[in-house]
């Protein structure tokens, strides 16, 4: 007897038959991993502790990333370096997670595997953060596993077709899924994904940090040094930067994708190591101490010659040197380490809490500290680039030895030890700005923290040096202002600009790089007079 014939569809190549183009399993690759993410930022953000795999993956990419890339991020990005780096990471977990639905169509196995991988990744990853308990790998777990059952359900409505038998057009139940339905599973786990993550946002975990910094009341300083600033430390002058910048001006660099979330009533600073006497310091003691308003100016050592990762601020805070006098700094001790929540170190000499307005910070122009600036506490350390005397989220300040201990980029190929160095900017005319010919005033800032700027010349085009007017100096801890009045004929115009320090010490000419220990040079800028 003969068996039934085999009714085959017409002939087609495989791209063109219903499920088999790779068009729609890469889309459910990309929902399935969008979902996954979704259930894994929502745990996440329920339990205060728990990073989510973005965030634990990004963190630990920032930690690893080589000096050179890590400068050429901050030179080209700047303070966006950070939602660039979320934003490519995205964009390779997408293209990654398109190709494992594409591969999972024929191979689920191989599919299933490679989600793994990537679970066992970010589980390391968090695993590998500072003071994370076993528990935080949950979100990644969660993850792998959500984004495995998505890709299987999305999946099974795109299994090739097998030929049609007689039998087979008798039972209807051997066909797969329709395209309605998996457009309709898809519509789901797309509205999933979106609820997740949106969940994840809006939940803080059971604190909330913005309303603790809201309701934090900052007690009055018992002594405001170089306050209040007076007008002569400021020059009228179109597009010359405020002396004082405003806290949303204020640059930001740090390692953080997500910031740190502390509740302020339950923080506490420990002073230990080379001591007669570990301390512990609730927020609240500090309060209740004897505090004082400084304006100070900070430096990034990322700052290049002419940039904008500088910026001036009035903290509130208590003197560090009153904190190491009750716990006892021991002879042998040189270096003061302040660690923050989020595993960052910063290493300074004992000696620059001395001999300057080293403060333990609490309150950034009037408000509490910002929570990208380090809320509820942070260090700020005149005439030291921030990355080593300028800890945010501080939760410790251990009393070491520089040959005891590196700090966080000193491994990274950064100085241990980092005086700001003189500079100068122009801030006006702009580079490349187009101006009206007759008096145009060139103007800007300059900044030699703890030595203070005596000098600032200016030089257009091939002429002699001029001295420009300085601003009257709030301290030798900020930044002056400066002009310069020039008649400027019609045409392109070359503007250099150099700054002596209180020592006698005249900025360099030659152009350094921002490693080890901070860039060097003049700051040149073209404008052109339009003719009359």
């Amino acid at each position: 007897m003969s068996t039934p014939d085999t009714v085959r569809p017409p002939a087609t190549d495989d791209a063109s038959r219903e499920g088999t183009a790779p068009a729609p399993a890469a889309l459910a690759g990309m929902l399935a991993a969008a979902l996954g993410l979704g259930v894994g930022e929502l745990i996440a953000a329920a339990v205060t502790g728990w990073p989510s795999p973005i965030v634990a993956v990004g963190d630990r990419v920032i930690e690893t990333t080589p000096p050179p890339v890590t400068r050429f991020a901050i030179d080209t990005f700047g303070t966006a370096d950070k939602p660039v780096l979320v934003a490519g990471t995205l964009v390779l977990l997408a293209l990654a997670a398109a190709g494992l639905g594409i591969l999972g169509r024929r191979r689920p196995g191989l599919a299933l595997a490679g989600i793994a991988a990537f679970g066992a990744i970010s589980a390391a990853a968090t695993l590998a953060g500072p003071g994370v308990a076993p528990a935080a790998i949950t979100p990644s777990v969660a993850t792998a596993i959500t984004a495995a059952l998505a890709l299987l359900v999305l999946l099974s409505g795109l299994a090739q077709r097998p030929a049609i038998t007689s039998s087979a057009i008798a039972e209807r139940t051997l066909a797969p899924l329709s395209r309605r339905r998996f457009l309709t599973l898809a519509s789901l786990v797309t509205a999933g994904a979106a609820a997740t993550m949106g969940a994840g946002r809006l939940l803080v975990g059971g604190f909330d940090v913005d309303a603790a910094r809201s309701a934090l009341q900052l007690p009055s300083p018992t002594r405001s040094q170089d306050l209040p600033i007076p007008a002569s430390a400021t020059l009228d002058v179109d597009g010359l930067t405020p002396l004082v910048t405003p806290n949303a001006d204020f640059y930001r660099i740090d390692i953080n994708l997500a910031l740190p979330r502390i509740d302020p009533d339950a923080h506490v600073l420990r002073i230990h190591g080379l001591v007669d006497r570990e301390r512990r310091i609730a927020l609240a003691d500090l309060f209740a101490r004897d505090l004082v308003e400084v304006p100070i100016t900070m430096t990034c050592v990322s700052n290049e010659v002419g940039g904008s990762l500088v910026g001036t601020a009035v903290w509130l805070g208590l003197p560090l040197r009153d904190l190491l006098d009750e716990a006892g700094v021991q002879p042998e001790a040189d270096q003061l380490i302040g660690r923050s929540v989020d595993g960052y170190t910063g290493g300074f000499p004992v000696s620059a809490a001395y001999d300057r307005d080293t403060l333990v910070v609490v309150g950034m122009n009037g408000e509490p500290l910002p929570i990208e600036h380090g809320f509820p506490l942070r260090l700020v350390t005149p005439g030291l680039y921030g990355y080593v005397g300028s800890t945010k989220w501080l939760s410790e300040i251990e009393v070491t030895r520089f040959d005891a201990f590196d700090q966080y980029w000193v491994p990274r190929g950064y100085a241990a030890q980092a005086p700001v160095k003189t500079q100068s900017r122009i801030d006006t005319p702009r580079s490349l700005a187009t101006v009206a010919p007759g008096t145009v005033p060139i103007a800007g800032v300059a900044w030699a923290q703890t030595r203070g700027i005596a000098r600032v010349e200016v030089r257009v085009d091939d002429g002699d040096w001029q001295e420009a007017e300085l601003a009257t100096a709030v301290s030798d801890a900020t930044w002056v202002t400066w002009r310069l009045l020039h008649d400027a004929a019609p045409g392109r115009h070359t503007v250099t600009v150099r700054a002596t320090d209180a020592t006698g010490e005249v900025q360099p000419e030659t152009r350094t790089r921002v490693a080890p220990d901070g860039a060097s040079g003049w700051h040149t800028t073209v404008f052109t007079a339009r003719d009359a």
